[in-house]
This record gives structure tokens, sequence and C-alpha cells, in this order.
């Protein structure tokens, strides 16, 4: 696998990991993994901001910059009020800010500041599979100081307007239509067939569902990304969520793929950790929705 120093889209000192077949793109001064690609391509799955090109994050800590790539921050989100005396925006240490990157044997490692509100300082190992167009992140927070809590992690991926997005479901899901709704509007072109969920990106409306499947996939116009959480026991965030799915409505297109972990209690010295998979290959097919059904197929 290459690591290569580039500059990104006027961000320095960033990482290019490439193994072939795929390439991901890590920007060490706002805390992201910022695109994950086909080799050789100049665009990929993750959206990014354009508008924000080159910039940190500089604002005051009630102020939110929308970068777009992948981030994690700390659930559930209802805690963020008791550790931080406000329910938005997320934790600063969590989101937007820069890291210590630092390339290893595998790929780049990215350390957080050590967040003031939950005493947490994040690692994020990022890494390419040797020959499968797979990309895996390992997330780590340890508690540095402050009082013990119950906390999850949460892998938020943003990406671009979808042709399709589905979800596996849980074999025996605890929700009795397979998913849980988390905001008020119905998802666009929802429908569920068999374990496959299926849903558009609503134009118009904030939409956000949960489910305990394990496995998404966003399929775009020449690309299709598989996003697999780990599995395990536990209670998890939002009434037992494994997976999330928000779409965001106009003038910014995208939709987030979420994966959390289930909640444990960390004192002082303890940490939790989790791993989430990225497939992604080129579209071989004109069916969007053959295509996610060709990409779960292998689970």
């Amino acid at each position: 696998m290459l690591v290569e120093r580039i500059s990104y889209h006027g961000w320095p000192d960033c990482y290019l990991l490439s193994n072939g077949r795929v390439e991901a793109v890590v920007v060490p001064a706002i805390g992201r993994v910022m695109q994950l690609r086909l080799a050789g391509k100049a665009d990929g799955a993750f959206w990014e901001n354009r508008a924000l090109d080159g910039l940190v994050h500089g604002l005051a800590a009630d102020e939110w910059i929308n970068f777009g790539g992948d981030k994690c921050w700390p659930a559930p989100q209802s805690a963020w009020f008791r550790q931080q005396g406000r329910e938005w925006p997320p934790p600063v240490a969590f989101d937007s800010r820069s890291a210590q990157a630092a390339v290893t044997e595998f790929g780049v490692t990215l350390t957080s500041p050590v967040d003031p509100g939950f005493g947490i300082q994040m690692v994020r190992h990022v890494a390419l599979d040797t020959e499968q167009p797979i990309l895996r992140i390992r997330t780590i927070y340890s508690k540095l100081f402050g009082r013990a809590l119950r906390v999850g992690i949460w892998t938020i991926t943003q990406l671009r307007d979808p042709k399709r997005v589905a979800v596996l479901l849980a074999e025996n899901s605890n929700f009795p239509d397979g998913y849980l709704r988390l905001l008020a509007v119905q998802p666009a072109e929802l429908k569920i067939e068999g374990r496959l969920l299926w849903l558009g990106r609503h134009t118009s409306e904030q939409v956000k569902i949960g489910t305990d499947g394990g496995s998404m996939v966003w399929v775009g116009a020449s690309c299709v990304l598989r996003i697999d959480a780990e599995a395990g026991p536990g209670e998890y965030p939002d009434g037992g969520c494994v997976t999330e799915v928000y779409t965001n409505p106009d003038p910014l297109p995208y939709v987030e793929l979420e994966a959390l972990g289930p909640l444990q209690a960390i004192n002082v010295g303890d940490r939790t950790e989790r791993t989430t998979a990225y497939t992604l290959t080129s579209r071989s097919t004109s069916d969007p929705e053959e295509e996610a059904r060709k990409m779960l197929s292998s689970l």
C-alpha cells in the first residue's frame, strides 16, 4: 500500500492512501477522512463542501462548519448538553479540529485533542486492505479525565447525492417495521422488500431513520459503496440503532450513512473501540437496486 503526502483542495500536509484499486484522502487539518474514490479518479463517493476548501475551524465554540467527509461523534447526542452545557454544535475535539497525523505500517493514524467536556481523546487508524477495495477505520475513545460516563462511538459518513440507498435489515429486528423513524418526515421513495429497505434523498425536508441492521449501501452514478458496522452485543443508542441514515435537503445535496457502537461505561483509564469497513466498487449495471443487491450478496 502507498501512502503519499499531498496538498488537497487548499489543505497542506494531507495524505493519499492507495492500494491500486481505491484511494483515501486524509486531511489532518480538519480531522477528517475527506474522500474515498476509485484509484485514478478525481471524484469519489464522499460528499465534500467545496465552498470550504482550505478552511479550518476558527469560529466560536457555538458555531459549526460542515466540511463533509467521514468523522466521529460521541453517542448519544442526548448526552451532549450534560457534558458540554449545550445541545449543539458537536463537541469541539470530535468535529473539525486539527488532529495529529502519523504514518504507520498500515496507513495513517489521526489523534485528536482531548475534548474538554467529555475528557476523551479520539484516535482513528485509517488503513486500506492490501488487496481488496476496502477501507477500514478503527476508532478508539480513551477516557483521560473527568467523571465516568456512558458513551458509544458514532461514525458519520457524508456521501454525495445518491441514486439509491439500501439498508440490510436485521433478520430478527427489534423494531416492528424493521426500522425506526428518528425525524417526523417519511423518507423519500421508502419501500421494504424482504430484508432490504430502500430510500432516496428528500429534496425539501430533513429525514432520518435508524435500524438494527449492520450494513448500508450507497449507489452513486459511477460507483457503489457498502458500509459495514462492527457487530457486537450491548445497548445501542437511539432506542437500539446500529445504523442510521440521514438525508439532507437542498441546497446541500448529501446523505449520511452512520454506524453506531454500543454504549459503554468508561472511567478514567478506560477505552472503547469500533471498526467500520467501507467497500467501494465501480457500477456494473444500470439498475441502482441491482447494484445494491450485488454489494450485499456476499454477506
